[in-house]
């Protein structure tokens, strides 16, 4: 189900942290000028935020990286590298008249 969850105006930097209701884990967004990501705000190797990592926008391999212990987190798909042992969890994202809304 579609539900509204941010406005591109509460972005910092292109980053915004929300509780989406029934999700037990914050839901980092993402705003590249182009297109919203949605991702769990949280490496699977320790439970560290992701929200601080440092991003990786090349076109086919975005992903972002946990600050912690280097960890590399798929924008799409939530795939992880070592040393985290699983993925993340991805919401599908659209961003329409300035309003984002994921698919949870």
């Amino acid at each position: 189900m579609w539900t509204p969850v941010a406005k591109l105006e509460d972005f910092q930097n292109g980053r915004l942290v929300v509780r989406v209701e029934g999700e037990k884990t914050p839901v980092l967004l993402l705003y590249t000028g182009e297109e919203v990501f949605a991702i769990a705000d949280v490496c699977t190797h320790d439970k560290n935020p992701l929200s601080d990592g440092p991003l990786d926008l090349t076109p086919g391999a975005e992903t972002i990286q946990c600050t912690r212990h280097g960890a590399r987190f798929s924008l799409r798909t939530g795939k992880a590298t070592l040393p985290a042992p699983r993925p993340v969890k991805v919401y599908p994202a659209r961003l329409e008249e300035g309003q984002v809304w994921l698919d949870v």
